[in-house]
C-alpha cells in the first residue's frame, strides 16, 4: 500500500469521524432541547393561574419541540454533506429555485404554516380546547403548524388544514352560558313557570355536584316565542367553560320532575286528520273512533 492510499484512507476516516461527531452532537442537542422544553414547561405550569394557561403552555411546548427538532436535523444534514465533500451552495441554490417553483404549486401548504403560526401566536386555539372550525366541532387533540386535529362527540377524528380556518369559535375560554328553551302549554301560567324554574335552579346550584360549575343564578330572559303548540321560555346559566352542556341536561331533568309534580303540561304537537272533503267542504273531521268502528264492521 503506497503513501497516497494511506493518506486517502486516513482522510476518509477523518471525514467519517467528523460525520459521527456531527450526528452525535445533533442527537445530544435534540435531547437537550427536549429536556429544556420540558423543564421550562413544568416551571411555567407551576406559575400558571388557570387551566387555560396550562393548556396554552402545553401547546407552545409541543410546537417548540417540533420546530427545534426540524432545525437541528436540517443543520446536521447540511454539515454532514459538507464533510462528505458535497458543496452546499449549489444545493441551496437549487433548493431555492425548486422551492420557488414548488411554492406556486403549494400555496395552500405555505398558507397552512402561516395560519398555524398566527393561530399559536394569537392564542386562538390550544390543546384541550373545544372549538368549532370549518363546520366541525370537537376537542383539540393535536395542534401543529400544518393542521388542527379535532375529536368530536362520536369519537370521529377530523384533520383540518390551518389554511382553511377563517373563523374559530372557541367554547373553552373563561366561562360559558347554558342556554335553555323550555316549552309549556298555552294554558299554563307564565308566572308560575318562572317560579318553578327559579326553584329548580336554586336547588341545582346548591347541589354539591354543580355548586362549583354554576357561577351565577339563573337568568330568565322571558317568553322567547309563541310556537304552534307551546310557549317557549328562554333562560340561561353562567357556568365555567365546558360545563354548560352538563348543567343544561341536569336542569332539564330536574325541571321535568318538577313539572310532573305540579301537573304542568309539557306540550306536544296536535294534529287533526281529515279523511277528505266533498265539494262543499262539509265533510267532518276524521276521528279515530269512527275509523275503529268501520274497521270492526268490515
Amino acid at each position: 500500500m503506497n503513501i497516497d492510499s494511506i493518506l486517502d484512507h486516513l482522510h476518509l476516516s477523518k471525514d467519517l469521524l467528523h460525520i459521527v461527531v456531527i450526528l452525535t452532537l445533533a442527537w445530544f442537542l435534540m435531547v437537550l432541547s427536549r429536556k429544556l422544553t420540558r423543564t421550562f414547561r413544568d416551571y411555567m405550569n407551576t406559575r400558571a393561574d388557570s387551566a387555560e394557561e396550562i393548556r396554552r403552555i402545553e401547546t407552545l411546548a409541543r410546537v417548540f419541540r417540533y420546530v427545534s427538532t426540524a432545525v437541528i436535523s436540517l443543520v446536521a444534514g447540511m454539515l454532514a454533506l459538507s464533510e462528505l465533500g458535497i458543496s452546499i451552495a449549489p444545493i441551496l441554490g437549487a433548493a431555492g429555485v425548486v422551492g420557488l417553483a414548488v411554492g406556486f404549486g403549494a400555496q395552500s401548504l405555505i398558507k397552512d404554516y402561516f395560519n398555524g403560526f398566527f393561530l399559536l401566536l394569537e392564542n386562538q386555539i390550544r390543546q384541550g380546547d373545544v372549538v368549532e372550525v370549518c363546520g366541525k366541532t370537537g376537542a383539540v387533540e393535536d395542534l401543529t403548524l400544518r393542521y388542527v386535529c379535532l375529536r368530536d362527540y362520536e369519537g370521529s377524528v377530523h384533520y383540518i388544514p390551518n389554511g382553511l380556518i377563517t373563523t374559530v369559535t372557541n367554547k373553552s375560554r373563561g366561562f360559558a352560558y347554558a342556554v335553555i328553551d323550555v316549552s309549556v302549554a298555552y294554558r299554563e301560567s307564565v308566572d308560575e313557570i318562572y317560579t318553578v324554574m327559579r326553584e329548580v335552579a336554586t336547588e341545582l346550584r346548591a347541589s354539591p355536584d354543580f355548586a362549583e360549575k354554576i357561577q351565577e343564578d339563573i337568568d330568565i330572559a322571558g317568553v322567547q316565542d309563541w310556537a304552534d303548540s307551546a310557549i317557549i321560555v328562554r333562560c340561561r346559566f353562567k357556568t365555567i367553560a365546558l360545563e354548560q352542556w352538563g348543567v343544561r341536561r341536569e336542569f332539564l331533568r330536574r325541571l321535568k320532575d318538577a313539572f310532573d309534580a305540579r301537573g304542568i303540561e309539557i306540550p306536544y304537537p296536535h294534529l287533526t286528520v281529515y279523511a277528505g272533503q266533498d265539494k262543499q267542504g262539509l265533510a267532518p273531521a276524521f276521528r279515530l273512533e269512527d275509523n275503529q268502528k268501520n274497521h270492526l264492521r268490515s
